[in-house]
């Protein structure tokens, strides 16, 4: 893929991880061709008219299932004709059919060291757990929820002052850091998803993709 390689955004809130992938476009060699939102008053859609980029909102709640508006938002990202989506922190479980729509070409970030903690609320229930490790992973977007190969993590120490709203800050530092970094790859023609590998530069990574560690 070349410099202008087109990414569509789905976001369904504040759009911080937008903001990180707005701030990086030009470094990254991507551009957003548009930002597609289902909750009409979510924030990013402010981030994303500031930016000048294109916004789409497609209320769920006008659709009678998950298929009949996974269906309409095929349509939508259809007219601006993306190489890849990225979800940031888009709420919806999308439908296998969408999912095969696109596939390979659907990147996400879970705020957990997947496998462990898919779904929601990671944060409290690493805290829960006593687990003495949090994390964050980006990876393909496949039928499985938050079961897609992953390409990349970044491990953080919890420590015993740590809350939910701390985790949360400090696991979205990371976040900020490497989204735009691994959509970077994929538009640079470096990242694919091949069957149920990821590979980087032609060479397979490990099964759990990439992993870092920060203090």
């Amino acid at each position: 893929m070349n410099e202008s390689c087109s990414i569509v955004v789905l976001i369904s809130g504040n759009g911080s991880n937008l903001q990180a992938l707005i701030d990086h476009r030009q470094s990254g060699g991507f551009e957003i061709s548009a930002v597609i939102c289902n909750e009409p008053d979510a924030y990013g859609l402010q981030r994303a008219a500031k930016a000048g980029i294109p916004t789409v909102v497609l209320n769920h709640r006008d659709y009678t299932d998950r298929e009949q508006f996974d269906q309409q938002l095929i349509k939508c990202i259809a007219a601006f004709t993306p190489q890849l989506l990225v979800l940031a922190g888009y709420m919806r479980i999308l439908s296998a059919g969408f999912v095969q729509h696109y596939h390979g070409r659907i990147l996400n970030i879970h705020p957990s060291l997947l496998p462990a903690y898919r779904g929601t609320n990671t944060h409290q229930r690493v805290l829960d757990a006593g687990d003495l490790t949090h994390g964050v992973s980006v990876h393909f977007v496949t039928e499985e929820l938050d079961g897609g190969p992953v390409v990349l993590q970044v491990e953080i120490p919890v420590a015993a002052s740590d809350s939910k709203e701390s985790l949360s800050r400090r696991i979205a530092e990371q976040e900020h850091r490497i989204y735009p970094e691994v959509v970077s790859w994929f538009c640079g023609g470096r990242l694919k998803m091949h069957n149920s590998s990821v590979l980087l530069d032609d060479k397979r990574l490990p099964e759990f993709g990439i992993r870092r560690t920060v203090n």
